[in-house]
């Protein structure tokens, strides 16, 4: 998945607030921390509330509230595990088709993993490998 697209999900430049062109553009920008307004675009990018994307982010509500409030950037770790979150939409979007279908199959339990919802599995990075596999399975045909 290309940094662009990541970014994309993120809300690009509008929300980033700085070009994403290649992945040495998206690691200063997660290094820099990224603003806390890329959380809420990507819980709208996957149809769920911006809770649920804090939740599995590893930010508790009250600090994104506060951060949105006073435009305030993510630390780095949280920027990791945001784009990690993107990078997976962006993944699912392209194999699947665009982002409501994609949104829908993280949301939806999987039997390949033991039918728990591929979203729930987001919050680490075993979880986001395992899913960033069916993906594969996926694109290629293999049933999952």
């Amino acid at each position: 998945m290309t940094a662009q697209a990541i970014a994309n999900v993120l809300g690009g430049a509008k929300v980033i607030r700085r070009r994403i062109a290649s992945s040495s553009d998206l690691m200063r920008a997660i290094r820099d921390g990224l603003p806390a307004e890329s959380v809420p675009v990507l819980a709208g990018g996957l149809a769920v509330d911006r809770k649920a994307v804090a939740r599995i982010v590893g930010i508790p509500e009250r600090t994104l509230t506060r951060r949105l409030s006073s435009h305030a950037r993510l630390t780095s770790d949280e920027s990791d595990r945001t784009v990690r979150v993107a990078r997976i939409l962006a993944l699912a979007s392209d194999v699947l088709g665009d982002k409501a279908k994609a949104s829908q199959w993280l949301q939806t339990p999987n039997r390949a993993l033991q039918n728990v919802a591929p979203f729930e599995l987001l919050d680490t990075d075993t979880g986001v490998q395992t899913v960033e596999t069916i993906l594969g399975r996926i694109s290629y045909g293999v049933y999952s």
